[in-house]
C-alpha cells in the first residue's frame, strides 16, 4: 500500500513539473498498446492504453481510459443501467505490462511518426486528463470506451479526425462482435438475446481496441507511415481456445428444449413459457431503464413474449386468440431473423415455442369438438 501511495505521489509530481515547467525532450516517444483478450467479460474485447516514454527525463508512463471501480455502490445496476463512471489512471510501464505477462495476454506496442510539438501537445493532453473533469467519464459500449478515448486524444492532438475505422464497415456491429464470444456460449447467448436493433445497424465507429491497431497500421502522416515501429512485448498464450464442452454449447440448449417439447406435459409447457415470459419483461424494463442504446428496440422480445407471462391464467377464447396471436408474433421474429448472425442460437427456441403454441391450439380445438 505505502509502495502505491509513493508511486502515485511520484507520478503526481512529475507530471506537474512536467505539464508546468519541463518540456519533453527529442528521446520522447510515444506509442499505443493494444491488449489482448482475457478470460473476463469485461475484458472479452481487449484493451488499449498509451505510453509516453522519455528515457532522458525518466519518464515512462501508461495512460488508461479503461479504469473502474468495482467497491462502486450499485455497481450492477449502474453498468446495466449505463451510467457507470470509468476513468482514466496512469501507471508505470513495468506495472502494466506485468499485469498482462501474468494473465498471458498479448500486448502489441505501436509506435507513432509525430512531431515533437504533436508529442508534447499529447503529453499535456493526457496529464491534464488526469485531474481535470475529464478523468471521468460515463462507459458506452459502441460510442465511448477504452479505444475510443485514445482515439479522441490523438486525433486532438494532430488537429483534426485523422484516423479512422479502415476495417469492414459493411457488417453490422453484431456480426463484428459476434465471434468474440466463440469459446464463450452462455455469453454469446445472453448478449445477443440482450442486445437490440442498434447492434444491427453498420459497424461505421471505430471502437474495438484491433480496429485501432489497423487503423494505425495503415494511418499516413506526412507521406510517412504513422506507425514506424510495430512488436509485441508480450506474447499471449492460446488458453482462451478452450476444448469442447457439451454444456457451453448450442447442443445443450437444443437437447433441453427437445425433453421440453416431447414431455408433452401442460405443466412443463407453461412453466417454459411463464420462464420466457419473465425474460422478456425484463429485456423490455431493461430497454426503458438504461441509457445504453444498444439494449433499446429489442424485437427478441417477440420470442421471449412478455405475455406469455399471463398464459396459464387464460381460459376459453382469450387462451385461443393469444395463442395466435403469440404465433404471429413468432412468425414475425422468424423473418426479422433471417440473415442475422444469432439466428442458429434462436432457432431451438423458434422451434421449441412454435411447436409448445400449435399444441395448445390443437388441445382448444379438440376440447371445442368434444363439447359440441
Amino acid at each position: 500500500m505505502i509502495k502505491k501511495l509513493l508511486l502515485a505521489l511520484f507520478l503526481f509530481l512529475q507530471f506537474f513539473a512536467f505539464s508546468q515547467y519541463k518540456p519533453l525532450s527529442e528521446k520522447a516517444t510515444v506509442s499505443v498498446f493494444t491488449c489482448g483478450r482475457g478470460n473476463e467479460l469485461y475484458s472479452t474485447f481487449g484493451h488499449t492504453a498509451i505510453r509516453i516514454k522519455d528515457s532522458e527525463n525518466f519518464l515512462d508512463v501508461v495512460y488508461n481510459y479503461g479504469a473502474f471501480d468495482f467497491r462502486t455502490e450499485n455497481f450492477y445496476l449502474k453498468f446495466v443501467k449505463g451510467d457507470l463512471q470509468y476513468f482514466i489512471n496512469a501507471t508505470s510501464y513495468e506495472d502494466f505490462v506485468f499485469e498482462y505477462q501474468m494473465d498471458q495476454r498479448e500486448v502489441v506496442e505501436q509506435t507513432l511518426n509525430l512531431s515533437l510539438e504533436k508529442k508534447q501537445q499529447l503529453f499535456e493532453l493526457l496529464t491534464n486528463s488526469l485531474s481535470s473533469e475529464e478523468s471521468h467519464y460515463t462507459y458506452k459500449f459502441i460510442d465511448r470506451n477504452c479505444t475510443t478515448k485514445v482515439l479522441d486524444k490523438i486525433n486532438e492532438s494532430i488537429g483534426k479526425p485523422f484516423l479512422q475505422k479502415v476495417d469492414d464497415k459493411t457488417i453490422t456491429y453484431r456480426e463484428l462482435f459476434y465471434p468474440y464470444f466463440d469459446n464463450y456460449f452462455w455469453y454469446k447467448l445472453g448478449i445477443n438475446i440482450i442486445f437490440g436493433a442498434k447492434t444491427d445497424a453498420k459497424a461505421e465507429k471505430l471502437f474495438l481496441p484491433v480496429e485501432l491497431m489497423n487503423s494505425l497500421d495503415k494511418a499516413i502522416v506526412g507521406g510517412k507511415p504513422l506507425v514506424t515501429k510495430k512488436e509485441i512485448l508480450v506474447k499471449g498464450s492460446n488458453k482462451l481456445e478452450s476444448e469442447f464442452s457439451f454444456l457451453n454449447s448450442i447442443y445443450f440448449i437444443a437437447l433441453l428444449l427437445f425433453i421440453i417439447v416431447i414431455l408433452r406435459k401442460l405443466f412443463v409447457y407453461f412453466s417454459y413459457l411463464f420462464v420466457l415470459g419473465l425474460l422478456g419483461v425484463f429485456f423490455c424494463f431493461v430497454g426503458l431503464y438504461s441509457f445504453h442504446e444498444e439494449l433499446l428496440w429489442n424485437y427478441n422480445a417477440l420470442l421471449f413474449n412478455p405475455l406469455f407471462v399471463i398464459l396459464p391464467f387464460l381460459r376459453g377464447k382469450w387462451f385461443k386468440n393469444f395463442c395466435i396471436t403469440s404465433f404471429v408474433m413468432l412468425l414475425i421474429y422468424s423473418v426479422i431473423m433471417i440473415g442475422k448472425p444469432h439466428l442458429p442460437l434462436m432457432i431451438p427456441f423458434i422451434l421449441a415455442n412454435g411447436f409448445i403454441l400449435f399444441r395448445f391450439l390443437k388441445q382448444y380445438n379438440k376440447v371445442q369438438n368434444e363439447n359440441l
